[in-house]
């Protein structure tokens, strides 16, 4: 057998700590210079979005009282098929040497997206799990955030519970059998909210958290800043997605790092699957707001 790669990004530590714990979150992890490109990217994309009357299902999902004097995002989708800076970071920035430090050499882009939680209100996201949305054959597979601008306590930062990543994968329906896209009432009852890890930062901090971490994040309550927070999923090569992916990208399923596998990871547990869509997704935060129907 091969012997492990020496480590990239992270310490022995820090891979332990997220294999125990589920996540990571390592501050300052992200130069100036990408901080930079990608700000000045994002600044365009929310000039461009005063143009937006709606929601569409290919680009900007916006709150209910966006407008161009006052725009109001809730998500950029597939932002690197929306500029060259995003999808250069997404190949090739520092997080996938961070992804194969935690997945192993062989490394796949599953999607992205840009959540931005307006100031004054953005919109909070219920208790969930990631898997759920777009399930795989196993479940080596993570999410890496990155915070564009500091995060604070009253900005919404996103809470995770420690360990819960090796405990159940629950069920996202609601009792009447209605996709919803967040853990129901009764399981989330037996949930140590208490012990969440709310992962504020700089900008350039990075979060990791597993497929079966449960998150969520509160609403942001600061009277003037957005919490632009950049989120790409990556996968080991050899888990492979069972259902169509959310939303049509140019990079879904691509090799990142490393080499296409010769055969899949099976896991013996199964996640339950959502529902086949008539449309496109658009976001989280539509399904778990009732906007957006199967």
């Amino acid at each position: 057998m091969d012997a492990p790669s020496p480590l990239k990004t992270i310490t022995t530590a820090d891979k332990a700590f997220f294999n125990d714990r589920g996540y990571l979150s390592l501050p300052s992890f992200v130069d100036a210079d990408w901080l930079e490109r990608l700000g000045a990217v994002t600044a365009r994309i929310v000039e461009e979005s005063r143009d937006v009357t709606e929601s569409d299902s290919d680009k900007f999902d916006v709150e209910g009282d966006h407008t161009a004097e006052n725009p109001r995002l809730r998500r950029l989708m597939k932002p690197q098929d929306h500029d060259p800076v995003y999808e250069e970071f997404a190949r090739a920035g520092p997080i996938v040497d961070l992804a194969e430090d935690l997945l192993g050499p062989d490394i796949k882009f599953h999607h992205g997206k840009l959540n931005f939680k307006w100031a004054d209100g953005g919109a909070e996201v219920k208790w969930h799990q990631d898997i759920p949305f777009w399930p795989h054959t196993a479940y080596n597979v993570l999410t890496i955030g990155l915070a564009l601008a500091d995060i604070t306590e009253e900005m919404g930062p996103m809470g995770v519970l420690p360990g819960s990543h090796q405990g159940p994968v629950y069920d996202h329906y609601s009792d009447k059998g209605d996709w919803q896209g967040f853990i129901g009432e009764d399981d989330a009852a037996g949930l140590d909210l208490g012990a969440a890890d709310y992962l504020k930062g700089p900008a350039g901090t990075v979060t990791v958290h597993h497929c079966r971490m449960v998150h969520g994040s509160k609403p942001n309550t600061h009277p003037t800043q957005p919490r632009p927070f950049l989120l790409f999923a990556y996968s080991a090569a050899d888990c492979l997605p069972i259902m169509p992916y959310n939303q049509k990208s140019d990079m879904n399923g691509i090799v990142v790092r490393g080499r296409h596998p010769e055969f899949p990871d099976i896991d013996p547990e199964p996640c339950r699957l959502p529902p086949l869509r008539s449309g496109p997704y658009r976001s989280i935060f539509a399904s778990q707001q009732g906007e957006e129907k199967s």
